[in-house]
C-alpha cells in the first residue's frame, strides 16, 4: 500500500530548525508563519518545497491560510510559542498578555484538528508555579481530544554538539501512545568535532573549504555543500583578546587573575568551549562565550555547526539577526529524532 506523506505546519516557525528536522524526517512542510521577516526570509530561502509567511499569529484567522495551504490537510502542527509570559510563578502566568502566544497555538490545533502536535519551549514550563502552566497546557490540548505527554530531551543524546534541554509537548488525537525518542548516540559529538575544520579567520561566502572534513559529524554537516557561508569573525578589540588568551580550552572567568574577574559582570563572562565535550546551550549572540581555541566568539557558521544546521542551510540578514535566528532555533537532529517517532508512531 503506498503510504500518504504526513503535512505539517509550523507555528513560531523562526528560521526553520524544527521545520528542517521533520523534513528530514520525510514530512512535508506547508506552511511556516512567524512574525519576525527576517527570520522568515532565512526560512524561505532553505524551505524550497514549503512557503513562509510573515504574520502576528495572535491576529491572524486560521480560516485565512487555507488557501495558502491549496486546500492540503494539516496532519500535524508543531512549533515553539515564546516563553517570555512563563517566567513568573503563581497565577499571573495565566494571565500574562505574553501568553496570548501559547493560546493562538491552540486555536490553530482547534481550527485544523490535525493528527498530532508537537510543541517545544523551555525546560522550566514543566515546573514554575508549582506545574500550573504544564497542568494548563495538558488541559488545554486534552480539552481538545488529545492524548498529551512531555519530557525534557537533551540535544546531545541526538548527535547534536550542545547540551541543550528543550520541553516537548507531544499530543496525539488518536489516543496512541507516544514513546519519546531514546537516545540515539553511544559518542556525545564534541566542540572539537563540530568546529575543527573551520578557520580561524573569516570567509567570504561562497569560498571554498579550507579545511577537509576530520570526522563523521563533519562530513554528515557537508553532506549537501561544497561552500562556506556566514564565517564572518567579529574583531575584538586588543584587551579582550588577550583577557580571552588567559582563558584555557573549557575554562571560564574562574581562570583569569582577580582583577580580571570582574570585568564582566555575569557568571558566564569569559567561558570557553570544552574541545572535549558538547557544548553549552547556545543564546541568541551574546559575547560571553568564546571558541576552545581561538580568541574570539564563535561565527554565525559555528554557532550553526554546535546546533545541527548543516553547512547548505544559509543565514540571511545582518549577522546580529543571524547569531538571534541560530539561537532561537531548535536544533535540527533534535527536531529529526521527534520527527521520526512522531511519523512511526502515526503509521504512515
Amino acid at each position: 500500500m503506498l503510504k500518504v506523506m504526513l503535512n505539517a505546519l509550523d507555528l513560531f516557525c523562526g528560521c526553520g530548525g524544527l521545520s528542517l528536522g521533520f523534513e528530514k524526517a520525510g514530512i512535508n512542510i506547508l506552511l511556516g508563519i512567524d512574525a519576525w521577516q527576517d527570520a522568515i526570509t532565512t526560512f524561505n530561502h532553505n524551505h524550497k518545497n514549503s512557503k513562509g509567511l510573515c504574520a502576528d499569529l495572535s491576529t491572524l484567522n486560521p480560516k485565512d491560510i487555507e488557501s495558502v495551504l491549496n486546500n492540503k490537510s494539516v496532519d500535524i502542527i508543531i512549533g515553539g510559542p515564546p516563553c517570555q509570559g512563563f517566567s513568573v510563578a503563581g497565577k499571573r502566568i495565566i494571565d500574562d498578555e505574553r501568553n496570548k502566544l501559547y493560546k493562538n497555538f491552540v486555536r490553530f490545533v482547534d481550527y485544523f484538528k490535525p493528527k498530532a502536535f508537537v510543541m517545544e519551549n523551555v525546560p522550566n514550563i514543566l515546573s514554575i508555579g508549582g506545574g500550573i502552566v504544564r497542568n494548563s497546557i495538558v488541559k488545554d490540548f486534552s480539552d481538545l481530544g488529545y492524548k498529551v505527554v512531555y519530557k525534557v530531551l537533551t540535544a546531545s543524546d541526538y548527535g547534536v554538539p550542545q547540551n541543550r534541554k528543550r520541553a516537548i509537548f507531544v499530543g496525539l488525537k488518536n489516543s496512541s501512545d507516544f514513546s519519546f525518542p531514546e537516545k540515539s548516540v553511544s559518542h556525545l559529538t564534541t566542540s572539537f568535532e563540530a568546529l575543527s575544520d573551520l578557520p580561524e579567520n573569516s570567509l567570504t561566502d561562497g569560498s571554498s573549504y579550507p579545511i577537509a572534513a576530520n570526522c563523521d559529524y563533519q562530513k554528515l554537516m557537508r553532506e549537501n555543500s561544497n561552500k562556506i557561508f556566514n564565517h564572518e569573525i567579529t574583531e575584538h578589540n586588543e584587551r579582550t583578546k588577550k583577557i580571552i588568551a588567559l582563558v584555557p580550552d573549557g575554562g571560564n572567568y574562574k581562570d583569569l587573575p582577580l582583577e580580571l574577574q570582574q570585568t564582566r559582570k555575569v557568571h558566564i563572562a569569559w567561558t570557553r568551549l570544552n574541545s572535549q565535550k558538547p557544548s553549552f546551550t547556545i543564546d541568541t549572540g551574546h559575547r560571553h562565550h568564546f571558541h576552545y581555541k581561538f580568541n574570539r566568539i564563535p561565527t554565525v557558521r559555528e554557532s550553526a555547526r554546535i546546533q545541527s544546521f548543516p553547512d547548505d542551510f544559509i543565514f540571511l540578514g545582518t549577522k546580529t539577526s543571524q547569531y538571534k535566528q541560530v539561537g532561537n532555533a531548535v536544533p535540527p537532529l533534535m527536531a529529526e529524532a521527534i520527527a521520526k517517532k512522531v511519523k512511526e508512531t502515526l503509521d504512515v
